[in-house]
């Protein structure tokens, strides 16, 4: 089997973090060496994103620039992984030679070795809806970005067809690891002196709805409350839930562990009945808010967090305005908010009454705007108080600065020495803006 130098990139979502990090602990158990070098390696692995285009068209551009030099050498040999590879990987490799291997998101156990074969002149294509094998990577990750923090996958694919997303039709219908290798995994992560674990999933909170048999009373709350207890495990986190499914058990379990961090993404989407309907999110607008309201009386101090959508097909101005009135009538402290992006194959694609571009881009910016103002004022409330924060990494700009997160997800940065990264450290917050706190280490 041949062995060189392999190089990974990584687009889109944390589970393809936490892919990119299997591949990584895979390729050099066979013997690999990793470089940060693509135009210096044997292999480049892309691990890829299909939720919106621009992301696509980000990794088309980086694969065109391989062509001088697979025409001089005959390398790089590429890897097209998750998925924009099961949407699209064929028709790639045919526009781009040098696309050795392809595989969906379900086929990543085959990848290291069809990556090695590949350098002999080989070409394997691993989708999702082939007949053959199925196979994903069991290793336990070693994290690159960051050594006291991990992810876990403990489901793929995703059962509720919100008629925008692509998801289901690249990741497939929704599956829960069993319980024992999640377990096993997080046990080896701890060993390794990681200190915080976020669990991963398109939808967490509907883990083991699809065990049979005595496995079946086995939900994500018996998860949180098993991987809580692993002994060395200061932080749990976990992301995305569904509103349909987070149940009463979960916020039990999150009340009842005092190392489950009080954070929660729970996207709403959309602020109008009319168009969640639209969306098939199964859920009204007053559901949702009762949904937030049972969380916060249960866990006062939670940093809700939420996904919405704007420019939706047909969305009206009233529909938008449903939308601002929900995002100031609940106050996240964050809002991840994206413009609609049609994505071939799914129902909301097909429709007549897309937005204008213009549209959405203006609706957009309202709706950052009005976030910024809530997430600096909810930001400026913490100012004066003293709180634990996980050092994990230096800041991405200020010389002398690191950066942490509050137990509820914030950021915030400090002045310290690189020595303290993997610490927790007791921090008094003298400063907020939208995106982050400023503190002083006590």
């Amino acid at each position: 089997m041949s062995e060189g130098i392999f190089c990974i990139r990584v687009y889109g979502c944390q589970m393809n973090a936490y892919d990119g990090d299997r591949l990584r602990s895979a390729m050099t158990e066979l013997g690999w060496e990793e470089s940060s070098d693509a135009f210096a390696s044997d292999a480049v692995i892309f691990v890829t994103c299909s939720i919106r285009d621009k992301a696509e068209q980000k990794v088309i551009s980086e694969l065109g620039r391989f062509r001088p030099m697979w025409e001089k050498d005959k390398k790089p040999k590429v890897a097209l992984l998750g998925c924009m590879a099961q949407r699209t990987g064929a028709d790639i490799a045919g526009k781009f030679p040098w696309v050795r291997v392809v595989a969906g998101p379900r086929h990543l156990g085959l990848v290291p070795r069809s990556i090695a074969e590949s350098m002999n002149g080989g070409v394997f294509m691993h989708l999702d809806g082939d007949a053959g094998e199925k196979m994903d990577l069991e290793c336990a990750p070693v994290p690159k970005v960051n050594p006291h923090k991990a992810f876990i996958t403990i489901a793929h694919g995703c059962d509720q067809f919100c008629s925008y997303c692509i998801v289901p039709y690249v990741r497939g219908r929704f599956a829960s690891r069993p319980p024992e290798g999640v377990l096993a995994e997080a046990n080896r992560l701890v060993n390794r002196g990681i200190l915080e674990i976020t669990l991963l999933g398109q939808n967490v909170n509907s883990y083991g709805k699809d065990f049979d048999g005595d496995a079946g009373n086995y939900r994500f709350a018996s998860l949180l409350r098993d991987v809580a207890a692993i002994k060395g495990l200061r932080r749990l986190r976990f992301t995305t839930s569904h509103p349909l499914d987070f149940s009463d058990d979960i916020l039990d379990a999150m009340k009842s562990c005092p190392n489950i961090c009080p954070g929660i993404n729970l996207p709403v989407q959309a602020g109008s009945d009319k168009v969640l309907r639209e969306m098939n999110r199964k859920y009204t607008r007053d559901q949702y808010i009762d949904a937030v309201k049972k969380i916060r009386e249960a866990l006062p101090e939670v940093g809700l967090t939420t996904d919405l959508i704007v420019g939706f097909p047909g969305e009206s101005e009233e529909d938008f305005e449903e939308s601002v009135s929900l995002i100031e009538e609940t106050r996240f402290a964050l809002v991840h908010s994206a413009a609609y992006s049609p994505r071939l194959g799914t129902p909301a694609a097909k429709r007549e009454d897309q937005i204008p571009d213009a549209v959405r881009s203006m609706r957009l910016a309202r709706i950052n705007e009005l976030q910024s103002r809530i997430s600096h004022e909810i930001n400026h409330e913490h100012v004066g108080r003293v709180m634990e924060v996980l050092l994990d990494d230096a800041a991405p700009k200020g010389k002398g600065l690191l950066q942490g997160r509050t137990v509820t997800d914030k950021v915030v940065l400090v002045k310290a020495s690189a020595e303290m990264t993997g610490r927790f450290r007791s921090v008094k917050i003298t400063g907020a803006s939208p995106w982050c706190l400023e503190g002083r280490l006590l």
